[in-house]
């Protein structure tokens, strides 16, 4: 059961907890969108990104959806979730983080990447605090 009740806005469980702030949900929702949205990378990268930070950022409702893949053979998603994994370990990212990063991505890409590592562990770490679980019922 989630820590705060459900509002009357948004359609999933993340959103009605959020809803209770209209207005910053809609821009939340609005920014993973374009996040999600964007060419920059795969669908399949983005979604090993995402599967690394929700167990360690401890999101119930996220781990739900599977756990990151044990043999990643494509070098870019290898170097994305290593340092998706570095970062939400470790308080301070070191300069050995982005060897690979650098030896994979353009500075365009990376600053891409750093923006939707934090914006998924924004809403991952909202989800944890809140006790969002996977079988919350969205009755309000």
């Amino acid at each position: 059961m989630a820590r705060i009740n459900f509002s009357k806005e948004g359609n999933t469980p993340f959103q009605k907890l959020l809803g209770h702030n209209k207005d910053i949900m809609l821009k939340w929702s609005d920014l993973e969108n374009l996040l999600f949205s964007t060419n920059t990378f795969t669908s399949e990268l983005k979604e090993q990104v995402r599967r690394t930070l929700a167990f360690n950022n401890g999101c119930e409702y996220c781990m739900a959806k599977g756990k990151p893949f044990n043999n990643i053979n494509d070098s870019k998603i290898l170097a994305a979730t290593k340092f998706a994994n570095s970062f939400s370990k470790n308080s301070v990212v070191s300069y050995e983080d982005f060897i690979p990063l650098n030896n994979e991505f353009s500075e365009k890409e990376i600053s891409e990447l750093i923006a939707l590592i934090c914006f998924i562990t924004a809403s991952q770490k909202f989800g944890a605090t809140l006790n969002l679980q996977p079988s919350c019922s969205i009755n309000i």
